[in-house]
């Protein structure tokens, strides 16, 4: 199959889109031990959240005021009794750390407010669709499940369709390309019916105003 009939272009195999490294080993179960190992520990873990009716923010609190007191126990107990402090390393943020990831915050930040002015001027119609999708799409499985069996589920969808993808590629890349095309023909016919009409029309009353 040439790589215009795969989803995207892509000439990449699945294996070296998701890095080729460890993390594609157990994406796509070629390390089955780990990655069953992985499975079994976030299910047990899930589990144990379910019956103790902790939440993942009580519980980071705790281990969180745990962690402290042990140190803080530690160090006075190492004072009076002249031992070596806890070895904690240098807690410091360099000024190149921080430069980078308000560089990197700012730049994905334009982005998104740049998108967002185009979907509100009407300028992106097959953007808005994609966030209008997204966005329900979030708040319709946010209303099935909590945050935690959702972590859980993603884990599960992360370990098993990229596994299930590259086992069956060829055909679900030909019929997800026949549905790309198909929902192609219904966009340029919904734009062309209602879309371009709806933004002539609010172009026409701008010019009047």
């Amino acid at each position: 199959m040439g790589s215009s009939d795969r989803l995207f272009n892509r000439q990449r195999t699945v294996h070296q889109i998701l890095g080729g490294g460890l993390v594609a080993d157990v994406m796509l179960w070629r390390q089955k031990n780990l990655t069953v190992g992985i499975l079994s520990v976030t299910l047990a873990a899930w589990v144990v959240f379910e019956l103790s009716g902790y939440t993942l923010l009580s519980l980071v609190s705790s281990v969180f005021l745990l962690l402290v007191s042990i140190l803080f126990l530690w160090a006075k107990s190492a004072a009076i009794l002249n031992r070596p402090a806890p070895p904690l390393p240098d807690m410091y943020l360099s000024e190149e750390i921080v430069n980078e990831v308000a560089a990197f915050i700012r730049t994905r930040t334009n982005t998104l407010l740049q998108v967002s002015q185009d979907i509100a001027l009407g300028k992106d119609s097959k953007m808005f669709f994609k966030v209008a999708a997204c966005l329900w799409l979030i708040s319709f499985v946010g209303g099935l499940t909590d945050f935690l069996t959702l972590g859980y589920i993603s884990l599960v969808i992360v370990l098993i369709v990229p596994a299930l993808y590259e086992q069956y590629e060829d055909n679900i890349d030909r019929y997800s390309m026949m549905s790309y095309r198909k929902l192609q023909l219904l966009y340029m016919k919904l734009d062309e019916e209602c879309i371009s009409k709806v933004q002539k029309w609010i172009l026409e009353k701008r010019k009047l105003s």
